[in-house]
């Protein structure tokens, strides 16, 4: 028999107005042993300022609820915003392992995606719990539900809602990740499932990346016609060569009504070093926003002049939008940012 597949449905930008957003607590130790406490904490600070804006769904084992309640209602959230659901899951990054949500073109009604995750190929191993959660949220909020067996987290692509998709070749057809499919089956299932029509590849992604090189680190869209593409300005940095040729790249790509894109360019952070660690070079950037109603989440790394750069341009993006900055030092230590540990469910 075979399984039905999404007819007429579409992948909704991140811009889009928004249900909710869903994070995936820290709740085991050993997915963050060093940053453990201080991950509760930063979530905490997270949860209380999208509560503010919108609904947050939490993915969290039950033992653990009282204490969330606690953590957002000690940063001044909105308690009644907020959803906890008995999920345990395996590791936080929720844009990765959670639904990925597709919307009907003419009845808007809002359904379900779920990929097969194998925690980047593989690194970080065991994710069971990780991978089910698509299913356990199309459950809770009784919402159709399409399967697919590509390996897919949700970091790796990036929509403007108008059947525009970017990726990178060093995720979806990597040999960790999707060993048997080539890079048509790969498009092909993209456009069945996500009902996009252009897949736009880039080779690879930003240094210190665990997920090879995903998408939503180096360009966003901001509209349907504008996008955020990340510069490095020197050319002795290991990302100058790959954010060149991806900037390069964008100059090709056409709005929806057959005009440039605009693209505004944004510098990197400096990098980060860290000594004694497993990234040698944290994946920080400024990309890795998180877009809510009327506001955007910005993280920042402790570096004045750079941090005050990219919230001014991130502003200019997103007017009638609030701008809030997160300092993501301790999110960017164990592989990313404010985007990465939260999945937006449209409206």
């Amino acid at each position: 028999m075979s399984k039905p597949l999404p007819q007429n449905y579409r992948l909704p930008a991140e811009f889009e107005t928004q249900e909710a957003i869903w994070l995936s607590w820290p709740s085991n130790k050993e997915s963050c042993p060093k940053t453990f406490h201080r991950l509760q904490d930063k979530f905490g600070e997270i949860a209380a300022l999208i509560s503010r804006y919108e609904r947050v769904r939490i993915n969290a084992p039950m033992l653990s609820h009282m204490n969330i309640r606690l953590s957002i209602a000690d940063n001044e959230g909105d308690l009644s915003q907020v959803d906890l659901y008995e999920h345990p899951t395996n590791d936080v990054w929720c844009r990765d392992h959670g639904p990925i949500f597709i919307k009907h073109n003419e009845t808007g009604k809002v359904a379900i995606t779920d990929w097969q995750f194998n925690a980047w190929g593989g690194k970080f191993p065991p994710f069971d719990l990780d991978n089910g959660i698509p299913e356990k949220a199309a459950a809770v909020l009784k919402m159709e539900r399409f399967t697919s067996d590509l390996i897919l987290e949700g970091g790796a692509i990036e929509t403007n809602g108008k059947g525009i998709l970017l990726t990178t070749e060093n995720v979806l057809l990597n040999k960790n990740r999707n060993p048997d499919w080539s890079k048509a089956d790969v498009e092909k299932e993209l456009k069945t499932m996500l009902g996009v029509n252009e897949i736009v590849w880039f080779k690879k992604g930003i240094e210190g990346d665990d997920t090879d090189g995903h998408v939503d680190d180096i360009v966003r869209f901001i509209r349907d016609d504008a996008l955020i593409c990340m510069v490095e300005p020197k050319e002795n940095d290991p990302n100058f060569r790959t954010l060149k040729e991806i900037r390069e790249r964008l100059d090709d790509l056409r709005a929806p009504d057959g005009g440039k894109m605009e693209i505004i360019e944004i510098e990197m952070p400096l990098g980060i070093e860290v000594k004694d660690w497993r990234l040698s070079r944290l994946p920080a950037s400024y990309a890795n926003f998180l877009i809510v109603n009327n506001a955007v989440l910005v993280p920042i790394f402790g570096q004045k002049k750079r941090d005050a750069q990219a919230e001014d341009k991130i502003a200019e993006c997103f007017p009638g939008r609030e701008i809030i900055s997160i300092t993501a030092k301790d999110l960017v230590m164990e592989g990313g940012a404010l985007h990465c540990i939260a999945m937006h469910e449209p409206k």
